[in-house]
């Protein structure tokens, strides 16, 4: 028998850094404000100036964590299903399908919270899978 080689552990802490960068990423790409960026990470406006300079080392929550995950996972989702250039402008217009009633994506998700990010990635991943 083969040994399975493991991943070493990897605590929340060391994830940190690397969920931060790629939310700011993200952020940039999509063209958000500071309001709804501090929105989405469940953060004041104040907290999310700071947590965007480089090498900020404060504390994010596992809802933070969650929440930059979910972000994420959405970002790959619209890509793979999207050209780069709308994967990048659909969280920010205005969206008829019943989860979103008119509004945009990315107010969906401010005003519905976590639950809501949830939501709007299954409804990109059921896009993709054809549900």
């Amino acid at each position: 028998m083969q040994a399975v080689e493991t991943m070493p552990e990897t605590s929340a802490g060391e994830m940190v850094p690397v969920a931060l960068t790629a939310y700011r990423r993200l952020v940039a790409q999509w063209g958000l404000g500071n309001e709804a960026a501090a929105a989405l990470a469940d953060v004041s406006e104040r907290t999310w100036a700071r947590m965007k300079r480089p090498g900020w080392s404060g504390r994010i929550s596992q809802d933070q964590l969650l929440r930059f995950s979910a972000l994420i996972g959405l970002y790959k989702g619209l890509h793979l299903y999207f050209s780069d250039a709308l994967a990048d402008r659909w969280p920010t217009l205005p969206n008829t399908g019943p989860l979103f009633q008119g509004a945009t994506p990315v107010a969906t998700m401010t005003a519905g919270g976590l639950p809501a990010i949830l939501q709007v990635r299954d409804y990109v991943d059921a896009l993709r899978g054809g549900v």
